[in-house]
């Protein structure tokens, strides 16, 4: 195993240690576990930058990083809407986004058996990106919300939050939006069946 797929698979573990430290009820634990996310969405491009400089790259590490994205993306949207960082009717967004998951790593199974090799678009690579921006932003009012009471406006952190909110929406019309691109441009591999 090389130094960027080491990298991409220590998301996993930071997932849990996260998920716990915002559940915690410990004193600027929710601070701490926003530190670790934006920790973990800095290694998202970490690995790729490493595997390209020491031309470290292949299918399997493709792989890997892929589907270590969509487990800590997915991990964390759950936690969030358990936390109520999210409300409720966001249920449906993850939803949406876990469908999506689902069907683009079932397409690239059969790709697979096709030998065909599906590489990551752009479309999904920015989807990415705005999850993590979107999720750092709604964890960052819920650190402050949650270790730092009464430091900041109340009216101030509600448009904040909102505004992480918007960034989730426009993610998931991303997500969605990047699945249908997958399954047309690939659709001569569902053809062949």
């Amino acid at each position: 195993m090389n130094i960027a797929n080491a990298i991409t698979l220590s998301r996993i573990p930071l997932l849990f240690i996260i998920v716990g430290l915002l559940y915690s009820e410990k004193k600027y634990s929710g601070s701490i576990g926003f530190c670790l996310f934006v920790f973990a969405a800095y290694t998202d491009w970490l690995d790729g930058h490493l595997a390209r400089k020491y031309k470290i790259t292949s299918s399997l590490g493709a792989f890997i990083d892929a589907t270590t994205d969509k487990i800590f993306m997915i991990g964390t949207f759950i936690t969030m809407l358990l936390l109520n960082i999210v409300p409720h009717w966001t249920l449906f967004l993850i939803i949406l986004i876990l469908l999506r998951e689902f069907i683009i790593t079932a397409l690239r199974a059969v790709a697979a058996t096709q030998k065909v090799v599906i590489a990551a678009e752009a479309a999904g690579k920015a989807k990415t990106v705005i999850q993590m921006v979107s999720s750092i932003v709604l964890l960052l009012w819920y650190s402050i919300t949650k270790d730092y009471p009464g430091l900041f406006n109340e009216d101030y952190l509600k448009v904040f939050r909102y505004f992480g909110l918007v960034l989730f929406i426009v993610a998931t019309g991303m997500t969605a939006s990047s699945g249908i691109q997958y399954l047309i441009k690939y659709r001569s591999v569902l053809v062949g069946l």
